[in-house]
C-alpha cells in the first residue's frame, strides 16, 4: 500500500512538473491542432454540403489525437539525446511514474486541443449534443493515455534517429483508415476491413454517435470498450519497455 502512495505521489508531482512546461509553451499546443483546424476551415464547408459537421469534427478529433499524443515520444528522444532521462532514472522517483506523469500530461494537451477544435467547430454551425461532448472529450483522454504511452514506447525501442520517420509514415494511413473524413462504409469491401483491424475507426463512430446525441447503442459501447483496452495494454507495454534495464 505505502509503495502504491509512493508511486501516485512520484506521478503527480512529474506530471505537475510536465504539464507545467506544457502550458509555459502555448505555441507548441496551438501547432499541435493546427492542421486538423485548416481542415475545419477550408475543407469543413464544403463538406458541410455533402456531409455534416457532426461527421466531421469527430473525425479531426481522432486526427488531433494521432498527431498530438501520437507523437509524444519526440519529448523522451530529445531528453534521452540530452541526458535527462537517465538523470532521472537514478533519482528516487518510480521509472512507472517517471512514464505515467508523462503520459497524463500528454492526454492534458489532447483535451485542451480537443476543446479547442469542438469550440470551432460549433462556431461554424456544428451541433452536438453537450452530454455526448463531455463523454467524447472523457474518450479523447482515454485514447491520449494510450497513444501517448504507446508513441514513449516505440521512441525507447527504435532509437532517436528512427522515431521521426516510422511514426510520421504510420500516422496519415491511421487517419484514413480510421475514417476521419469519410465513413468507411462507403470504402470498398477490402479496405472496409483493413479498417475494421484498426482501433481507432472504434473511436470515431462512437464519438460520432454521441454528437448524435446517441449515447445507449452498440457502437458506443464497442468504442469504449476499445479505448479501455488500448489504454490498459498500451501503458501496460509502455511501462514494461520504461522499465527495461537498457531502455
Amino acid at each position: 500500500m505505502s509503495e502504491v502512495k509512493d508511486i501516485l505521489r512520484d506521478t503527480w508531482i512529474v506530471f505537475l512538473h510536465n504539464t507545467r512546461i506544457v502550458l509555459q509553451q502555448r505555441v507548441g499546443i496551438v501547432f499541435g491542432v493546427v492542421q486538423p483546424m485548416l481542415y475545419l476551415v477550408l475543407f469543413g464547408p464544403l463538406f458541410a454540403t455533402i456531409g455534416t459537421w457532426e461527421t466531421l469534427v469527430p473525425g479531426l478529433l481522432i486526427q488531433v489525437a494521432l498527431l498530438s499524443t501520437g507523437l509524444a515520444g519526440f519529448g523522451i528522444v530529445f531528453d534521452a539525446r540530452s541526458g535527462v532521462l537517465e538523470r532521472l532514472r537514478v533519482t528516487p522517483a518510480h521509472r512507472v511514474s517517471l512514464l505515467l506523469g508523462r503520459v497524463l500530461s500528454s492526454s492534458v494537451t489532447l483535451l485542451i486541443q480537443s476543446v479547442m477544435l469542438i469550440a470551432v467547430g460549433y462556431a461554424f454551425g456544428m451541433r452536438a449534443w453537450l452530454p455526448g461532448v463531455l463523454a467524447t472529450l472523457v474518450l479523447m483522454t482515454l485514447l491520449g493515455v494510450s497513444l501517448a504511452a504507446l508513441s514513449n514506447a516505440i521512441a525507447l525501442n527504435i532509437g532517436p534517429e528512427m522515431f521521426a520517420p516510422v511514426m510520421s509514415t504510420g500516422v496519415v494511413p491511421l487517419i484514413l483508415l480510421s475514417g476521419a473524413f469519410l465513413p468507411m462504409s462507403m470504402a470498398p469491401g477490402w479496405l472496409d476491413a483493413l479498417s475494421r483491424a484498426t482501433p481507432f475507426r472504434y473511436v470515431l463512430e462512437a464519438v460520432r454517435d454521441l454528437f448524435r446525441g446517441e449515447y445507449a447503442t452498440g457502437t458506443v459501447v464497442a468504442g469504449v470498450a476499445v479505448a479501455l483496452v488500448m489504454s490498459a495494454l498500451c501503458v501496460t507495454v509502455g511501462t514494461r519497455v520504461f522499465n527495461r534495464e537498457n531502455a
